[in-house]
């Protein structure tokens, strides 16, 4: 048996441009002689589509467009599996449903709704749909074959030390006579991801003795990046087929032979997270129906990695960088900026901010009455630079990217209506000092675009004399691994302390940094995920609230 594995990049919403991509690969896949071509979770709708599920013009819609998938490729000698939202036949609970459809000759197979519904980190699938109650396998070309939607593999009662759910619903189907596993996912990338995922589904294919076809949406959707990597396992848990990361692409494996197409899948992690990164942005600036986008370039080291990835998101000739030196900026920083323009070839501006910022202080200090210079002034700095990048966003219709790393905005080392200014966080769920590791990511592919010295220098946000971050935070490879153990991994300050072997008031210290500036993280553009925990949907923590470790 051959069977394709359809790796597509589908767009939330984009019902009949979703099921176009799918007719066109089972097309290719027919030509090449595969008998299964199967789709991701939901690629019908995209996912997550979220409360567009609330919409019953949106169930009704998708409906129709699966009935159209299934007369589109009724003449090929092939049957599709692809997901879908489908509507509930109970009259209480949710309306929808996440399923699974079989389509052969024009014709509706098999219909398999999802029994595991995720409601942790970035799924809230409960929401939205009423878990299906039984599954079967279904017989085609002589194979008894179980089809199962994403988090329904995934509990495998062997594999994990401690299960979310009772049922196992791929062992009801092995019990059932499956000899074929097809497992349709939307499952999100963070960094080791990948690894994980091989060891899930080859440990349930050495278990239950039959071959596994794991088939991942690939693009990026709002927050949520997915890495395509799709593949095939024989039933020894060895691969058969593999799927390339983060592009479309359509793969075959014959399950008889143990055979089939094997791509080359990153295996660096650095160089994962930076594909994952320009994938993300690629897609959230062309899906929210925007070409161009603008950078503001300070000649450090953060917005010289987002500029790098803007160029392969969307081509140097769409990324526009400005420098906004203000009265504390460095001349080297101004060198450095320019000099990283045009190592990308991108257009380069300077817009400086010192006239207006002393504009602002003339207007202001008598409504100050001599109280003395802080963060307000240096907050002005910030907030004249986000307006210059705004002003020009409207004028040329372009994205503003922000360049926040997660260390920054964990601990509140931004400024609201300042550098927070944008409609994307490229690199917000990136700490320090993995800022460091992706930038020679980017050199090794822009031979070297990033000066040295912006690697040399010590950061600093340069909004008062010789600022350095320093001055207001612990070394970032300290802070940095104080924020995993407490951002992605709940530990409480004495634990930290004691693991690390740092001061237990340093660490009290930065985890009420991190409490106390929920409310800026909750106003700052959307991110894109590659850890474990990012700040955005998958981190619901309230703003007012008393709770201290």
């Amino acid at each position: 048996m051959r069977v394709a594995l359809g790796q597509i990049n589908t767009t939330v919403g984009d019902l009949g441009g979703n099921v176009e991509r799918m007719v066109r690969a089972a097309r290719e896949a027919a030509a090449r002689g595969a008998q299964i071509v199967a789709f991701p979770e939901l690629a019908v709708t995209g996912y997550p589509p979220r409360d567009l599920l609330e919409k019953p013009s949106f169930l009704e819609r998708t409906a129709w467009q699966l009935d159209h998938l299934a007369r589109e490729t009724a003449s090929l000698p092939l049957a599709v599996v692809c997901g879908f939202a489908g509507r509930s036949v109970f009259t209480t609970g949710k309306r929808a449903t996440n399923s699974a459809a079989v389509l052969f000759e024009g014709k509706i197979l098999l219909r398999q709704d999802k029994m595991l519904l995720p409601t942790y980190d970035v799924f809230d699938e409960a929401r939205y749909f009423v878990p299906g109650e039984r599954q079967s396998v279904f017989n085609y070309a002589g194979r008894k074959i179980a089809l199962t939607v994403c988090e329904d593999a995934w509990n495998d009662k062997q594999y994990w030390e401690r299960q979310l759910y009772q049922r196992d619903p791929v062992e009801e189907l092995v019990a059932a006579g499956a000899e074929i596993l097809i497992s349709i996912n939307a499952s999100p990338y963070h960094m080791g991801k990948r690894a994980l995922r091989r060891e899930v589904f080859a440990a349930a294919a050495l278990r239950h003795k039959i071959p596994v076809v794991y088939v991942n949406q690939v693009g990026g959707n709002d927050q949520l990046v997915f890495d395509g990597s799709s593949f095939a396992l024989d039933g020894a848990g060895r691969p058969i087929a593999t799927a390339a990361s983060f592009r479309e692409d359509l793969v075959i494996a014959c399950i008889d032979t143990g055979r089939g197409d094997l791509r080359e899948n990153l295996p660096d992690e650095n160089e994962a997270v930076y594909d994952a990164l320009a994938l993300g942005t690629r897609d959230y600036v062309h899906k929210c129906g925007f070409n161009r986008v603008l950078i503001g370039l300070s000649g450090g080291i953060d917005s010289s990695l987002t500029a790098a990835i803007a160029v392969d998101a969307v081509g140097r000739d769409n990324v526009t960088g400005v420098a906004m030196p203000g009265p504390f900026s460095s001349d080297h920083s101004l060198r450095d900026a320019r000099d990283m323009a045009n190592n990308l070839g991108i257009r380069f501006e300077v817009a400086p901010i010192t006239g207006t910022y002393e504009k602002c202080l003339e207007s202001l200090d008598p409504i100050f009455q001599g109280a003395p210079r802080d963060v307000t002034e240096e907050n002005i700095q910030a907030r004249l630079r986000g307006l210059t990048l705004m002003a020009l966003s409207n004028k040329w219709s372009a994205l503003v990217l922000t360049t926040g790393n997660k260390s920054e905005i964990a601990v509140g080392y931004c400024t609201l209506y300042g550098d927070m200014c944008g409609g994307l966080a490229v690199i917000s769920d990136i700490p320090k000092t993995l800022v460091y590791a992706l930038s020679r990511a980017a050199n090794r592919r822009h031979e070297g675009a990033i000066p040295e010295s912006v690697f040399e220098k010590p950061p600093s946000a340069e909004l008062r004399p010789d600022q350095k971050d320093s001055d207001s935070l612990p070394p970032y490879d300290v802070l940095d691994r104080i924020l995993k153990a407490c951002v992605e991994d709940y530990e409480p300050p004495q634990k930290i302390a004691a693991e690390l072997g740092l001061p237990l008031d340093l660490v009290r210290g930065i985890v009420g940094k991190v409490d106390r500036n929920e409310y800026k993280r909750q106003q700052a553009a959307p991110g894109l995920k590659v850890t474990t925990k990012a700040f955005g949907i998958g981190r619901r923590f309230p703003i007012a609230q008393k709770y201290i470790e």
